[in-house]
């Protein structure tokens, strides 16, 4: 759980973990980023690092083909990590005007990964929620100064209005903002590289300007990023497994259930995530080594499923909401 300038009440209620004073913004579900791992939740290897399990388990956990993969990279290289990062975003407040560099900017500036990410909609969104995506208007790397000079650059940004289920796309490259009232499961590169263009003079607690990466930007901004719909559209057929965003990084499926559903991962060499966005759902692995593995998830919980699993069998208690994350 991270607490933020913008942060809210959404994800502890979501997570059942009664009020709290701090103002919680971002619940960081899968991480493999030095220094906020993931911890396993229960059973045999509770509270050990997902670093640790990948040293251990990589195999298992990633299949053959990252491992064949791996032996071409040197050990503490950032591409050894996992490589996603789930988290579940509230948005009380406005986030920044941002941008995130792609994977070459940020290996020659940081040694890291670049960012290109996603956003789905969650049901507890406001009715007021929305989003800032992309330029209404092509813009050139001098009107671009000449808005952060103006402070209008928020009002450059295409304004759309986000709905439960609404889902989106952001390549590196693409400026955004998260807006007031919106909250999103958000699947991305294993990447803490953003660069913050703007934050409405707002100070922080302690009275202070948030830093800005104005100069940053300048070269990881897509200038010629206009679209008249930023929308990702995706069928929403019951019980199956509806295909939404396929991009080099990840392949993000929604699943909704009213019946149970088998799903087959014979032919998938490598992990899967399953986000509970709604509802509840059992899974089972019914062709563990050790017998039948029943796990429940619930809304606002994320599991993490190895490469050995062969075939899981999805049953909602009532209805349930799922998104598959495939590497």
């Amino acid at each position: 759980m991270k607490s933020v300038l913008w942060g809210g009440n959404k994800i502890t209620a979501l997570k059942g973990m009664g009020e709290m004073d701090a103002k919680i913004g971002e619940s960081w579900e899968i991480s493999d980023v030095p220094g906020h791992e993931t911890l396993v939740a229960d059973g045999l290897y509770m509270n050990r690092t997902l670093t640790q399990l990948l040293s251990t388990h990589g195999a298992q956990i990633m299949g053959n083909d990252w491992v064949k993969r791996m032996e071409e990279i040197p050990a503490g290289d950032p591409r050894r990590r996992f490589p996603l990062l789930i988290k579940i975003i509230d948005a009380a407040r406005d986030l920044s005007v941002q941008v995130h560099p792609n994977d070459e900017l940020a290996w020659e500036r940081h040694h890291s990964l670049g960012k290109t990410e996603m956003w789905y909609a969650m049901p507890d969104c406001d009715t007021n929620a929305h989003l800032r995506i992309g330029w209404k208007t092509l813009v050139t790397p001098d009107g671009y100064r000449k808005l952060l000079d103006d402070h209008t650059i928020a009002d450059a940004l295409r304004d759309i209005k986000c709905r439960p289920g609404d889902m989106f796309y952001l390549p590196a490259g693409r400026i955004h903002a998260i807006c007031k009232g919106t909250m999103v499961a958000e699947i991305q590169e294993t990447s803490d590289i953003t660069y913050r263009i703007y934050d409405y003079d707002r100070r922080d607690a302690n009275g202070q300007l948030r830093p800005l990466h104005t100069e940053e930007s300048v070269d990881a901004i897509n200038y010629a990023d206009v679209q008249a719909d930023y929308h990702t559209y995706y069928d929403k057929e019951p019980n199956r497994r509806n295909v939404a965003v396929e991009s080099p990084y990840f392949t993000t499926s929604v699943i909704q259930l009213n019946a149970a559903l088998n799903l087959s991962y014979a032919d998938v060499d490598s992990f899967v995530i399953l986000i509970c966005t709604e509802g509840r759902v059992n899974l089972t692995t019914i062709d563990a080594e050790d017998g039948d593995d029943i796990n429940t998830l619930r809304a606002g919980e994320t599991i993490l499923l190895p490469a050995t699993i062969q075939t899981l069998q999805l049953q909602p208690i009532g209805t349930a909401t799922l998104l598959e994350v495939r590497g």
